[in-house]
């Protein structure tokens, strides 16, 4: 059994706009439950947010996370993948580079994001069925 990244992946993408702020993010991913924030500008993927470039930010006294926007915040390279990347490339990639989330694009649309979350979820439903 060949396992694709669209079959591990979250479609339930939640997305932020770029011009919007850290404070608007952390709401946004307190709301939903979730660590990472594919970042949008008319349209187009231009970065990622995860909670730690929040949390670290929120950290600093001197800095209102009310008046930082999120394009100064992202990562402005987050690797991508296409729906039928074999799941298995997707983790050795994640594991060797050390990265925590691959963004799933179809068709310059953001279909998915795949995470270490994602990842421990498949793990232990193949653990389970042996």
């Amino acid at each position: 059994m060949k396992l694709l990244i669209r079959d591990a992946m979250t479609s339930s993408v939640h997305t932020i706009g770029a011009s919007l702020t850290l404070a608007d993010a952390g709401r946004m991913m307190k709301k939903h439950k979730i660590r990472h924030l594919p970042v949008l500008e008319s349209g187009a993927l231009v970065g990622l947010i995860s909670d730690r470039d929040v949390q670290v930010i929120s950290s600093m006294s001197e800095l209102d996370p009310s008046c930082i926007l999120v394009e100064d915040a992202m990562s402005q390279a987050p690797w991508t993948v296409e729906p039928s990347t074999p799941l298995l490339d997707v983790a050795m990639h994640m594991a060797e580079s050390k990265i925590g989330s691959a963004v799933v694009m179809e068709h310059d649309k953001v279909v998915g994001v795949f995470t270490t979350t994602d990842g421990m979820r498949v793990l232990a439903e193949l653990l389970a069925a042996k």
